[in-house]
């Protein structure tokens, strides 16, 4: 057994069995063993940004890691922009980097690079094993650390020769440490101060936004009186009819500062700290109104859950204290394709237990009141900021969850970005729809050029925010990858689009011309 395989039969031992994969020369060995070993899966994404982003999404749903297969410095760094956001969304990952063999690496060949350096930023644990010998006990730690509380993102550089020479054997993962609790003083903290009925927030996100959770903060809620919201941008959120349908805070100040004015207390579950995305002249990077007082009652990788049982129990609030909730009327839309249009037929459509990935970042924004009363659904969204990360995700959650739809919302920008994910979608035959919102400019950064004040965009500015001339043509882009697509331009051929695609098995694609 070579080094290699040893790294390959202990990530199928540790419970990792998915591989998402762009070799290179320095991989080969690695790819030579999944054909003497039993029980992995790899999925070939022709781009690492696809790679990284599948990963991320495959964590979200399966919650626990998968590998990624990368070439050398060159490839990880390709897929470094889709581990910044699975490490904002503390999504477990095994990253397997190939280097070039130990004794090759000091003639400076074109490849050589500092892999270390540029692993550090997004992982959490990074090694590289100095021999065959060492793999497999290296693996094994990689997979402890990606499944560690909370999650982390494990980085193991693979030298060539460390993996054709021999090896001793698998080793054994590390038991799995213990999911941690929460603070009981922080729970009681809580409770003071939602007892002194001053105007209070509880703001979630993480493993407080599944159903259970949501459920809870339900009943604190009518036993209090205080406003549940959950962060702008979150890792997952139970959502869809039956479930505690709370608002998040808005990307654009000017709508979130009146939203928070009148907090007197924000309780952090899991949460940060109400921040603006950027900053903008003479306006604030904290959201919080002056004097709010900030109170954190659980961290990531702490039991959100548990705890919220515990600040309900605290509280003597019950489900019966949980007030009903008055959700958007549905009715399919008829006429121009609106923002409001587009909603309606989204929530119309979302089947049961179906999967949302959701990239609009400008059409999208007024999704979640409708679809509070589509079909029980999840929500993934981009906690990292960096854009092309929805597509590579949907195919990571289609891949962790075969019998559930994926549907996946994305302006073209940024599906530009990683519209290879199409082609792997095809080839595994993933559940995937995608609707790409053809706006032919990037419609955000249209909108940040005035919220900067950078004035009245002249002709070479503009140029710099439009994707015309030629106009991206989304069908053929599709049908090229071998996914089925079509366009639409009005409403009541968006809605015959969705019924279309939705029941049907495989990827599709819907080009919603804007």
């Amino acid at each position: 057994m070579n080094g290699a395989e040893s790294l390959v039969r202990t990530l199928v031992a540790g419970g990792v069995d998915v591989c998402f994969a762009n070799p290179g020369t320095s991989e080969m060995h690695f790819v030579a063993a999944l054909d003497r070993v039993e029980g992995m899966r790899c999925v070939l994404g022709l781009f690492e940004g696809v790679v990284t982003g599948a990963a991320d999404g495959y964590f979200r749903m399966k919650g626990t890691p998968a590998s990624t297969l990368l070439h050398l410095g060159p490839g990880l760094a390709n897929g470094l922009a889709n581990l910044h956001n699975a490490k904002k969304a503390n999504s477990g990952i095994v990253n397997i980097v190939g280097q070039h063999a130990v004794y090759h690496i000091g003639f400076n060949a074109p490849l050589t690079s500092d892999i270390e350096g540029l692993a550090r930023p997004m992982s959490a644990w990074v090694r590289t094993s100095p021999d065959a010998k060492s793999v497999a006990k290296d693996g094994a730690a990689a997979i402890a650390a990606a499944k560690s509380s909370p999650p982390q993102i494990a980085t193991l550089i693979l030298p060539a020769d460390t993996a054709w020479n021999e090896a001793d054997g698998i080793a054994q993962v590390p038991a799995e440490s213990q999911r941690a609790s929460y603070s009981s003083q922080a729970v009681d903290n809580a409770a003071k101060v939602l007892r002194g009925g001053a105007p209070t927030l509880l703001l979630m996100t993480g493993g407080a936004l599944t159903e259970q959770g949501l459920a809870l903060a339900a009943q604190i809620a009518g036993k209090t009186g205080c406003k549940v919201m959950g962060q702008t941008y979150n890792p997952r959120m139970a959502r869809g009819r039956g479930r505690f349908a709370i608002d998040r805070i808005p990307y654009v100040i000017e709508q979130a500062l009146p939203i928070l004015k009148d907090f007197k207390n924000i309780i952090l579950v899991e949460a940060n700290d109400p921040v603006a995305f950027f900053a903008y002249p003479n306006k604030p990077s904290l959201l919080k109104p002056e004097g709010c007082e900030v109170h954190r009652m659980t961290s990531g990788g702490e039991n959100s859950v548990a705890a919220l049982e515990a600040l309900a129990a605290a509280l003597g609030a019950r489900p019966a204290e949980a007030k009903p909730q008055a959700l958007v009327e549905l009715a399919k839309p008829t006429g121009a394709l609106t923002h409001a249009s587009i909603a309606q037929a989204i929530a119309m459509a979302i089947p049961e237990n179906a999967i949302m990935v959701d990239e609009s970042i400008t059409t999208g924004r007024g999704f979640f009141p409708p679809t509070a009363a589509a079909a029980p659904h999840d929500w993934l969204q981009n906690m990292g900021g960096s854009i092309g990360f929805s597509t590579p995700v949907a195919t990571g959650a289609a891949v962790a969850c075969p019998d559930r739809k994926v549907i996946c919302m994305v302006g073209d920008g940024s599906a530009m970005y990683t519209l290879q994910s199409l082609w792997t979608q095809a080839r595994e035959g993933l559940n995937v729809t995608t609707i790409v919102f053809a706006n032919r400019i990037y419609q955000i950064l249209r909108g940040e050029f005035d919220g900067v004040g950078a004035g009245e965009p002249g002709q070479r500015a503009l140029d710099m925010l439009k994707i015309d001339r030629p106009t991206l043509d989304w069908v053929a882009l599709a049908k090229g990858m071998g996914v089925a697509a079509r366009s639409v331009t009005t409403a009541d051929e968006f809605v015959a689009a969705l019924a279309e695609a939705i029941p049907e098995r495989g990827p599709r694609l819907i080009e919603v011309q804007m």
